[in-house]
């Protein structure tokens, strides 16, 4: 049952107006006919729906007044406005409405609404409903005259009047109505409907009424559905502005969302449009960039385009709007509401403070937004690749320097992490030891970059290849940078001037974001970085986001950024492989590497290389995680060395079904064999041979790290051979799979993938070619048949383009 208001909203002031009590007696027979309801439906509400309503957990206070100042604020977005423009709610012909789009957008509603929160819609599509439903009765009603009057089931040609928009509003208002109780009806969500014109604003009793109204409404949960009353509203007046908090004119619903937002206190107003946001000029054009996030005082700087061609709002209208709801306490929120992509859960997104269309803020940020600062190292890391490979060399070695000279201000920073990160409690003592940093790692990292330094001559603009095309046409593929990385880091300081030193030396341009936990150290880390940077004057070509951004958020610039590398946990890597769409992503999700001793293993040899794999570091993604054995080796003397030696450093051990099954009582049973432990606790599993061992890395691997501890040269040469791993190695531990270790000074991360870089990725890693032709006026056309000139395709040898 909806609840259609009577239209005493839109009389004139001098008719009689219902009491309070008779408002309040119809809103609470509407309120025990939506708890029935309620309760027969609950059955029948959709497993998506449920699901999203269980894992919500929002609180149920109110404090309006005050604007979010950030994104993340809207999550406590108790009460909210969705306001449904034209083009949203209107399908492409302007006859008739989106009917899936709408239905989506509906869902969102309700499953917002029963989280706890107060939902109000303010919706156009009446005027599209009711042309829809008078052109059908128009051309039925023609097609029975002129059969009548001719007597022929062919009819000829009809035409359409042009409908008066009133008159569509008149006739489409009920069916809407309908339309939305049909669909609410789904998720046992009850609506009423408001119609409004500008005389209810203006009107204290009037307004009063409307206030009191919508409020019982909000208090018995239920949705109210908002629309100008079109069938009696004047036309727009125009040049009738906004003017200040308490005075606005409802010409279109972008000011009567405004209004009512502010007349709610509503805590954020979502304006749901055909375009992604504000631009700074009219979308489509060649340099129109969507704006983040909007202050008031940038309003000069926007360039406006045309209207939708079904509203009679426009952008500049939805701005004036958003800003006068934002001067009166109310959050802003513009986005897409058409878009295929994004429809489904546009409204939650933006709830859950995301970073979608575009954010109304009065808290301008002290620094540059995380889009500002993605320009500035993209700008500043051209020149850096311009530089002389000396010249990065020498940034690269200050950096080394200062990690040294400035090690005692480094450790005091991150102590204080340390301290708080344990004091939190949050940190398992793995990540804690990963956060950790010594004056011992400083030194190393500070080797490490000076070996980059050297490396550093042979990277960018190397000549690869040279080929002599034609007689004075000549080309070259050459090394170039990759252009903008984004490097996200857990718990892991000691990895910011690696990926520095490695973004400098490839003439990359870097992003990085740190996890919270690091907050102290990667600021001084950072800040050393930047002043080795500043002496070749390439200072922005390395930015540290230190804003509230999310991990999510940062994948979705897809037009700024080139590559993202994660280095974190698998479920971080995970979350980013899902996240980056539209942007490369290197590293791996997972590093379960196994171990397997053959049967003609040596025994110090194999006893050495299994500590050291899994005890050495047990956090690393190179760390051995499955130690399989062969099975010859059960109940021999090495099987009894390795299980006391596992014992002794405290490894907890996790029985395979096979091994399970050849002992009387046998360690816990592994819950699966693709497990990535990252702790001194690992699987041990029994093979029957080498092709069994390759099979189960092949079945339960994640490609990583793979090792076989063997005496046998062909045996070896063949597990090598069949193991389908970024890194395979004979009689060495696994802890080798390493940029420092394989002699790259350092590395970004570590590679699963099976194009561009696998394995430890370093330098290399972080470049890619283009091709350079030169010619002397040459055309296709001189190389036809008829013409005067032939391919040679000679390689010429490729010369040193920097001698030392």
């Amino acid at each position: 049952m909806t609840f259609m208001l009577a239209s005493w909203l839109s009389l004139s002031s001098t008719s009689t107006l219902p009491s309070q009590g008779h408002i309040a007696m119809m809103l609470q027979r509407l309120a025990l006919c939506s708890s029935l309801r309620s309760r027969s439906l609950q059955a029948n509400v959709c497993p998506r729906f449920a699901r999203a309503v269980s894992q919500a957990k929002f609180p149920v206070t109110h404090s309006p007044g005050k604007s979010a100042a950030h994104r993340s604020e809207l999550r406590q977005a108790k009460r909210i406005v969705v306001k449904l423009g034209s083009a949203v709610v209107t399908r492409g012909d302007e006859c008739g409405l989106a009917l899936g789009r709408l239905a989506s957008i509906v869902e969102q509603v309700a499953v917002l609404q029963n989280q706890g929160r107060e939902m109000m819609i303010v919706t156009s599509g009446a005027v599209a409903f009711g042309r829809q439903r008078l052109r059908h009765e128009i051309l039925l009603s023609q097609s029975v005259r002129q059969a009548l009057h001719s007597g022929q089931n062919q009819l000829k040609e009809m035409s359409l009047p042009v409908l008066e928009a009133r008159a569509c509003a008149a006739a489409g208002q009920s069916g809407l109505m309908a339309l939305y109780e049909a669909m609410f009806t789904q998720y046992s969500t009850c609506t009423a409907q408001i119609l409004v014109t500008n005389l209810d604003f203006h009107d204290e009793q009037k307004r009063r009424n409307l206030n009191s109204t919508l409020h019982e409404l909000l208090r018995m949960n239920i949705v109210p559905i908002i629309n100008t009353n079109d069938a009696v509203v004047p036309p727009p007046v125009p040049n009738s502005d906004l003017q200040g908090v308490n005075v606005i004119h409802i010409k279109d619903n972008d000011s009567l969302a405004a209004r009512l937002a502010v007349e709610m206190k509503a805590d954020l107003l979502i304006a749901l449009s055909d375009v992604e946001g504000l631009y700074d000029s009219p979308p489509g054009t060649d340099d129109a960039k969507l704006i983040d996030i909007f202050y008031p005082g940038d309003q000069q700087s926007i360039r406006y385009g045309s209207k939708s061609k079904v509203g009679i709002g426009g952008m500049e209208a939805k701005v004036k709007s958003a800003l006068w709801a934002l001067q009166g306490g109310t959050s802003v929120v513009i986005a897409n509401g058409t878009d295929p992509k994004v429809t489904g859960h546009v409204i939650t997104d933006i709830v859950e403070g995301k970073k979608v269309g575009t954010f109304f803020s009065e808290v301008k940020p002290a620094g540059p937004t995380v889009e500002q600062q993605t320009e500035m190292a993209r700008q500043a890391g051209r020149t850096l690749a311009t530089l002389h490979p000396d010249e990065r060399g020498e940034i690269i070695c200050r950096l080394a320097d200062l990690l040294t000279e400035k090690k005692d201000e480094i450790l005091s920073a991150n102590k204080r992490d340390m301290e708080t990160a344990a004091s939190a409690g949050r940190l398992s003592q793995p990540l804690l030891a990963r956060l950790s940093l010594s004056t011992s790692k400083l030194n190393s990292l500070a080797i490490g970059l000076r070996q980059i330094a050297v490396s550093s001559r042979d990277s960018v603009g190397q000549v690869l290849r040279r080929t002599r095309v034609a007689n004075n046409l000549e080309l070259e593929q050459i090394t170039v940078p990759i252009g903008v990385l984004l490097v996200i880091f857990e718990s892991r300081p000691d990895c910011l001037p690696q990926v520095s030193a490695l973004a400098i030396a490839s003439g990359n341009a870097l992003l990085l974001k740190g996890g919270k936990e690091a907050a102290n150290t990667n600021r001084i880390l950072h800040q050393l970085t930047q002043d080795a940077l500043s002496i070749h004057g390439v200072k922005d070509a390395i930015q540290l986001v230190s804003t509230r951004e999310e991990v999510e958020d940062l994948c979705r610039l897809d037009k700024m950024i080139d590559l993202i590398i994660p280095r974190g946990s698998s479920q971080l890597v995970r979350d980013i492989q899902r996240a980056a769409k539209g942007i490369p992503v290197l590293g791996h999700s997972e590093g379960i590497c196994h171990v397997y001793i053959d049967s003609e293993a040596c025994i110090e040899k194999a006893i050495d290389i299994i500590k050291d794999s899994k005890c050495d570091y047990p956090a690393a993604c190179n760390a051995m995680e499955t130690l399989l054995l062969h099975r010859d080796l059960l109940r021999t003397p090495l099987f009894d060395q390795i299980i006391d030696m596992l014992r002794v450093e405290q490894v907890k051990i996790h029985a395979g079904p096979r091994f399970a099954s050849y002992l009387t009582f046998s360690p816990s049973e592994v819950k699966s064999l693709r497990t990535e432990y990252g702790d001194l606790e690992c699987c041990i599993e029994v093979v029957d041979s080498m092709q069994d061992a390759v099979d189960h890395i092949h079945k339960y691997g994640s490609s990583h790290t793979d090792v076989i501890v063997t005496d046998n040269e062909k045996t070896a040469e063949q597990f090598m051979q069949q193991v389908d791993s970024a890194c395979v190695f004979w009689n060495a531990s696994s802890r080798f799979a390493d940029g420092y270790r394989f002699g790259l000074g350092a590395e970004v991360g570590i590679s699963t993938a099976r194009i561009h870089a696998r394995g430890p990725v370093g330098l290399e890693g972080l470049l890619t070619t283009k091709w350079v032709l030169r010619g002397e006026g040459h055309t296709v056309a001189e190389f036809s048949e008829a013409g005067s000139m032939k391919y040679l395709h000679e390689n010429i040898p490729v010369p040193q383009r920097f001698p030392s």
